[in-house]
């Protein structure tokens, strides 16, 4: 935001940074560790369920309620179709909370998310991103699809030793491309802040209004679920990966709905820290 020049030089990598970003996460996820982490399977599949499909609509039927118009309304809706934050585990992990079943619903939401958005946001809500649902799906699946097999062919070239001694510089790599992909996003924001103050504070309030909404709606969805549960739940619901969008949009969609995904980065940055003491309060018995 200080510097726009650095911002706008960087806007057009940040596909292939996010491109980039998730074949080093997916590197770092071993498949079989996935899969044994599924022992509650139904579980699974209603938390993915409740992510890619209740949320959107709940939240659509909420920005309805009260009469929220206009791009923000839109782009609240479509933040929750998105999938969880590739962040997530580490997030959960870091609060204390259940970094399995974060991780297993970030991995299985962002592979579902080329299914489930398109036809939600722009199909069944008639959100218009000037892109058809086929386009969006086929830009997404490639943005979630390359990677994928990427780091499946990098995890079988390299073999797990290696991958074993090299992690922390995989790790290091994926911070660096985040902070990347933290520049290219901010491309217009100090103009849109000098311009129009209200709306950027308004935005920025409206991204922590729904990522502590989600969080909370979700939480006590899942109560019966069990406490620890339910609060890992919660913060993957509140937590959603803009990256994907921002990578996969058109530069006609309006620009209002990009500069929101881009303000969406601050509460999901932040959240962590901000609900820590919440999430220890809660866990007290």
């Amino acid at each position: 935001m200080a510097v726009p020049p650095l911002a706008a030089a960087t806007r057009d990598v940040v596909t292939p940074v996010v491109a980039g970003l998730m074949t080093l996460v997916l590197l770092r996820v071993d498949p079989a560790q996935v899969l044994g982490y599924l022992r509650r399977p139904l579980l699974v599949l209603m938390l993915l369920a409740w992510l890619l499909l209740a949320c959107p609509l709940i939240a659509f039927v909420l920005v309805r309620a009260v009469g929220l118009d206009g791009p923000l309304g839109a782009a609240l809706v479509i933040m929750a179709t998105g999938c969880a934050a590739t962040s997530s585990p580490a997030f959960a992990r870091l609060v204390g909370l259940d970094g399995e079943i974060a991780l297993v619903a970030s991995v299985l939401s962002t592979l579902l998310i080329p299914f489930t958005a398109p036809p939600l946001a722009l199909g069944l809500l008639g959100i218009d991103l000037a892109i058809s649902v086929g386009g969006l799906m086929a830009r997404l699946g490639l943005v979630v699809g390359l990677p994928l097999l990427l780091s499946i062919a990098l995890r079988r070239l390299l073999g797990p030793e290696l991958l074993a001694r090299i992690g922390r510089a995989v790790d290091g790599a994926v911070v660096l491309l985040v902070v990347l992909y933290g520049f290219g996003v901010m491309d217009g924001m100090q103009a849109r802040l000098l311009a129009e103050p209200a709306w950027v504070a308004g935005g920025i309030a409206l991204a922590f209004a729904g990522n502590f909404g989600l969080n909370i709606l979700t939480t006590l969805a899942f109560a019966p679920a069990g406490k620890r549960v339910a609060l890992s739940a919660g913060l993957l619901s509140g937590n959603r990966n803009m990256a994907l969008y921002l990578a996969v949009l058109p530069e006609t969609t309006d620009a209002s709905i990009l500069l929101f995904f881009a303000l969406c980065q601050f509460p999901l940055f932040l959240s962590p820290f901000l609900l820590r003491p919440v999430y220890d309060r809660l866990r007290r018995p």
